[in-house]
């Protein structure tokens, strides 16, 4: 991704990540065989409003994604999470609950985690 200069050498992370991954997934659908587009339409109907409301279910794959160390997911789940209204504070234990199951290994994802965080309140 384009690195510019600017608080953390990021400034338009964000927006660069939501437009690539627009772009690929059009790119994924137009090869996608229908098993490819059945897990596509489950993945996104596990994210809606169900017995736990989808803020919740945003944090908890984001604790995920921190386990896992994927940065498209942690940032991906960090911006729907921000959609979603967390605060702070909810961040702060959701990275605690990261680095406790992840490991010291989780750090470095942490470290752009924030990065992220802090160019979308910068907003």
């Amino acid at each position: 991704m384009k690195e510019e200069a600017g608080k953390g050498g990021h400034r338009h992370r964000v927006e660069e990540f939501q437009k690539e991954r627009e772009r690929l997934n059009k790119i994924v659908m137009r090869h996608a065989s229908l098993k490819i587009k059945r897990f596509y339409a489950l993945d996104s109907e596990a994210y809606r409003k169900g017995a736990l409301p989808a803020k919740t279910k945003e944090m908890m794959e984001l604790v995920a994604s921190l386990v896992l160390r994927c940065d498209d997911c942690i940032l991906y789940h960090l911006i729907r999470c921000r959609e979603e209204g967390i605060t702070e504070k909810e961040l702060e234990e959701l990275v605690n609950l990261g680095l406790i199951v992840g490991g010291s290994i989780t750090i470095p994802h942490i470290r752009r985690l924030y990065d992220a965080w802090d160019e979308m309140g910068a907003k």
